[in-house]
């Protein structure tokens, strides 16, 4: 029995007048049930994604949309948005609907009800989706008229609000599901597949799956609040997040890396290994890093000091507040006015809090005259920046409102410009290694060719032309994935951004390094060149970490708290068997001390079992255990992470292993096997 042919492995595919899609596939073989089925197809005409049921008016070619591709899951997570529309609306009448869009790995629907979603109600949702699933019902598109639209939709404020036609600008809020500006309105019913009559209707411009029983696996994830159409101005309204997959398999194994994500996450983490808190007291966003995070702090903050060093970046400092005028030569302020903290009135001056370190080492360059034999002059600094976001997308040290960054400016001559941008991504991947992420791609971002987006840059075409060209011979020189980012650079100039991928595969913006030919000039930058002229330098942004915050979320994530030895902040704990053997491991943690190494002695009224269960939950690398032998034979157990153990080590052994492994910054964790071995 053959295996029919997966839908991207068939060409394109005739579709004649009058014939519906579903049937031209069917013809030609592809599958229309499974992971590998065809859930809608594309016109290769027009490039628009079409249901199964569309039925052209003259001939027409397409590709089939398979269910495990990016499109196709697309297509299966909108129908699952739309039946969970239908569930609230079935089991809380009344509820007035948002918008419902895919989004990655899932989808969310935006709902107005009488009151929020409980997790309850969310369990109740989502059986009763599971009995609209099994009914099958047939999603049937249908084209409407402006004035049918108004009145059907007369209780659906939102959706009218979409289309323009209630006080409405017809502008559609990001994700939104209807077309707008003129275009030919659609609705989507859900019929009974017995009867053929509808049971549900929604303004949607599709394409959806031919039948909600083509929806093979999906659950509800959480409920929150969220702004109508993403503004603190408008009414309140409950997203309820969902996730939905091509097959059973596909859904469990994106639950487990949810569940895994979970385990790893950083503020979790941060609570349970007593690292960092976020008081209400001080403010949302703004973290305090306890004596242990303040231990991985310092290791990272030494590590990039020095690294900048060797690296040829003279160390400045620059305070954290200055007049605004500073940010409107800079050109900042009107590009990020709403992303800075509102201004303090002080002297008749306005001052704000620094968002950005750029301009202050701007005028430390412009301090005094310049010549070329200083470029490249590189200045760094752990700039503590403070930056407005929203509460609602404040996530941990991930998106926080103060955050130090270990930025760097080098300033050259356009003809240093290209060694310099190679020498920053040397510096920033051997740093992203050396910290345990080696799975890494870069993204460009550019102007883009967007004439709605062009207002928001600055400079001439021929400059963003060479600066854009510039990073990318430099980019593709490592070798390394390239991904465009049209329309992602900074109003001043284009970027590289380093894209790392974490232990369980999630990517994380990391190092950013920016060409900027734009405030040199807004500061009148200039230095002598070899034939005493006046020239203007050119300005490289460079962040190695990005920020402390954000890296230290991160590396918390990516080794699930279990840092390597080198940058825990507790190294090696003594776990004495009696009371007795206190005395002897206080000895072996002054000699740890003595080489640097963080040690503690658990000298508590707990049992030894629960004591080393205690370093194991504090993910302890190296725990030393001793009883009355050990003592009298000047031995110690060894006891990893992993649960493996090696007896009777000498303490001279013990110490020097323990050294030689923090010196050697191994990202590895320690076990029985590999510290044997290397010793």
């Amino acid at each position: 029995m053959s295996t029919p042919p997966s839908p991207t492995a068939v060409g394109p595919i005739r579709v004649p007048a009058g014939t519906t899609a579903q049937q031209a596939l069917k013809e030609a073989g592809v599958p229309l049930k499974g992971a590998d089925a065809a859930v809608v197809v594309r016109d290769l005409a027009t490039g628009e994604l079409r249901d199964l049921a569309w039925t052209p008016d003259a001939d027409a070619e397409v590709d089939a949309v398979a269910a495990s591709s990016a499109d196709g899951r697309a297509v299966i997570r909108h129908s699952t948005a739309h039946v969970l529309a239908q569930a609230v609306q079935e089991l809380f009448p009344g509820t007035r609907l948002g918008i419902g869009p895919p989004v990655e790995n899932g989808f969310y629907y935006d709902f107005d009800p009488e009151r929020p979603f409980t997790p309850e109600d969310l369990q109740a949702l989502e059986k009763k989706m599971t009995e609209i699933v099994r009914a099958g019902q047939h999603f049937s598109r249908r084209e409407i008229s402006n004035a049918d639209a108004q009145a059907e939709l007369v209780h659906e404020p939102y959706k009218l609000e979409l289309i323009g036609l209630k006080g409405g600008a017809g502008e559609a809020a990001e994700g939104a599901d209807v077309e707008v500006g003129g275009a030919q309105l659609t609705m989507y019913d859900n019929l009974d597949p017995r009867s053929g009559e509808r049971v549900w209707t929604d303004l949607c411009r599709g394409p959806h799956l031919p039948r909600t029983s083509g929806i093979p696996a999906f659950s509800l994830t959480r409920s929150a609040a969220a702004y109508w159409r993403g503004s603190e101005k408008n009414p309140q309204l409950q997203r309820v997040y969902g996730t939905a997959w091509e097959s059973k398999d596909a859904h469990k194994a994106y639950l487990e890396h949810l569940a895994e994500a979970e385990r790893r996450d950083h503020r979790r983490l941060g609570a349970e290994l007593d690292l960092f808190s976020f008081p209400d007291e001080i403010g949302s966003g703004l973290v305090v890093f306890h004596p242990k995070g303040g231990v991985v702090k310092r290791e990272m903050e030494d590590y990039v000091r020095a690294r900048h060093i060797e690296e040829g970046f003279d160390y400045v400092g620059t305070p954290h507040i200055s007049k605004g005028g500073l940010f409107e030569t800079s050109g900042h302020l009107p590009y990020y006015a709403d992303t800075m903290f509102p201004p303090m009135e002080l002297e008749n001056a306005e001052y704000y809090l620094k968002a950005m370190n750029c301009p202050m080492h701007n005028l430390i360059f412009r301090s005094r005259g310049r010549s070329y034999r200083e470029l490249p002059l590189r200045f760094f600094e752990f700039g503590t920046v403070y930056r407005y976001e929203k509460s609602g997308v404040v996530h941990g040290l991930t998106r926080v409102r103060g955050l130090t960054q270990d930025d760097s400016h080098s300033y050259v001559t356009p003809e240093q410009a290209p060694g310099e941008i190679r020498h920053l991504l040397a510096f920033v991947l051997g740093l992203l290694r050396d910290f345990g992420l080696d799975d890494y791609y870069l993204e460009l971002s550019t102007r883009g060719d967007d004439p709605a987006k062009q207002g928001k840059f600055i400079g001439s075409d021929e400059e963003w032309a060479v600066a854009t060209a510039v990073l990318e011979e430099a980019a593709k020189e490592t070798g390394l994935e390239l991904v465009p980012d049209p329309g992602g650079a900074a109003f001043y100039g284009p970027k590289i951004s380093v894209q790392a991928r974490d232990a369980i595969g999630r990517t994380w913006q990391m190092s950013t390094i920016q060409y900027d030919f734009n405030q040199p000039a807004r500061f009148g930058l200039e230095y002598t060149s070899a034939d005493g002229g006046r020239q203007q330098p050119v300005m490289i942004h460079s962040a190695k970490f990005g920020s402390i915050e954000r890296f230290f979320g991160v590396l918390t994530e990516h080794y699930a708290g279990a840092f390597p030895a080198w940058l825990a902040p507790v190294q090696a704990v003594g776990i004495p068997v009696t009371d007795e053997q206190v005395p002897y491991l206080h000895d072996i943690g002054l000699r740890l001390r003595q080489r640097g190494l963080r040690f503690e002695l658990d000298d508590s009224d707990d049992r030894m079992q629960k004591k080393i269960r205690t370093a194991s939950k504090q993910k302890v690398p190296f725990v030393l255990i001793a009883g009355a032998t050990d003592a009298e034979a000047g031995a110690v157990s060894f006891r990893y992470r992993d649960g493996s153990q090696r007896n009777g080590i000498p303490v001279d052994t013990a110490v020097a292993e323990i050294a030689a492994w923090v010196a050697a910054r191994s990202n590895a964790d320690p076990t029985a096997e590999n510290t044997a071995a290397s010793g």
